[in-house]
């Protein structure tokens, strides 16, 4: 796998059409990160880490639906910088998604973080994906 990001949204995706509650995926400093950023946004209902599964360790993430309708709340996960392509934004560059409704994950100096929480810092990144 050269790509273990695009990997973790693809699988996240695929629970959500699928409608599945809940999702195992192997597990990572950036993933951990980005899933304290999805469940900080109310993207996901919960999420626990293991490491007790294999070395690497793995991460359970509950699927957060609309009670009524059954609709998830992650309308799209889309990867922006990929391996072939690296997309980098300065502090004055830094997307918005969908005028704000959407968060951008951003991996900076300072951690994996929103692009909110970056244009408050003044710093830029790596663009790693928008989720709405």
């Amino acid at each position: 796998m050269t790509d273990p990001i695009s990997d973790y949204l693809t699988r996240l995706r695929n629970a959500i059409k699928a409608g599945h509650k809940v999702v195992d995926i192997p597990a990572s400093n950036v993933k951990k990160e980005m899933t304290k950023i999805l469940k900080e946004k109310g993207y996901i209902l919960n999420y626990k880490f293991e490491d007790d599964v294999n070395y690497q360790g793995n991460i359970k993430i509950a699927l957060k639906y609309n009670p009524e309708s059954g609709i998830a709340a992650i309308k799209s996960l889309k990867r922006i910088s990929k391996p072939g392509l690296r997309r980098y934004c300065d502090s004055t560059t830094i997307p918005r998604v969908l005028n704000g409704l959407g968060v951008a994950i951003i991996s900076t100096s300072k951690g994996v973080i929103t692009d909110k929480e970056a244009r408050d810092l003044g710093i830029g990144g790596e663009v790693l994906c928008y989720v709405y």
